[in-house]
């Protein structure tokens, strides 16, 4: 394989040698690669913290503000099911945990945690559309109350993130169940980990919010 180079010098200074094929980055460490992300990771979920505190203090100020009329038309407490999704999505972050620790060892037990947290993913959002189903049919639509309106919003955010959350999980599936990952490279396992369990976090803190106002 030949490459090409290029000279440079400044003025009364020897020649200095480029390789015009050379990769140029700061990161040319995998270690230092892999901090880097996990720094960029970091920012992400501090972003989208403080997007569902506003949300969340949006939700408490409104609670308080309206009082009188929160729980006008049919009002009706969080339905069960989602005590359900809850522990669906809290089993999923430990799935997780224990796909992350696989995929950082190199081990075949990477594809098997992946694809349960996976399928406790959709399972998630199937029992959270049931709940939703449930509440409309019980006549409590978006537009019956403040109530109702910011169960929807909060749950369907929550919910956006978690559907937006299974594009990098699905890819992270599809390379654990080809045993991919290694100690060697395990970036996608891990920022995919960070990412789960903000989520499962969030949802947390979001239904005990939830529950505390209804």
């Amino acid at each position: 394989m030949h490459a090409s180079f290029a000279y440079g010098a400044r003025m009364n200074q020897e020649p200095i040698l480029f390789s015009t094929n050379a990769r140029l980055t700061p990161f040319a460490d995998a270690k230092a690669r892999l901090e880097a992300g996990r720094m960029g990771m970091w920012i992400f979920l501090i972003v989208l913290a403080l997007l569902f505190l506003s949300a969340l203090f949006g939700y408490l100020f409104v609670r308080v503000e309206n009082a009188a009329t929160w729980t006008e038309g049919n009002a009706l407490p969080p339905p069960t099911i989602l005590w359900y999704s809850t522990a669906a999505l809290a089993l999923s972050s430990f799935t997780m945990h224990l796909g992350m620790r696989a995929a950082q060892a190199g081990d075949r037990a990477q594809a098997k945690w992946m694809t349960a947290t996976l399928g406790l993913a959709l399972l998630f959002l199937a029992l959270q559309g049931a709940a939703w189903v449930q509440l409309i049919q019980e006549q409590m639509t978006i537009g019956s109350s403040l109530y109702a309106w910011s169960f929807y919003v909060l749950t369907g955010l929550h919910a956006a993130h978690v559907l937006g959350g299974l594009i990098p999980l699905g890819i992270t599936t599809a390379r654990a169940r080809r045993c991919a990952y290694s100690s060697a490279d395990a970036a996608g396992a891990i920022y995919t980990a960070m990412y789960w369990h903000f989520l499962g976090g969030a949802w947390v803190v979001l239904y005990a919010t939830l529950l505390l106002g209804s």
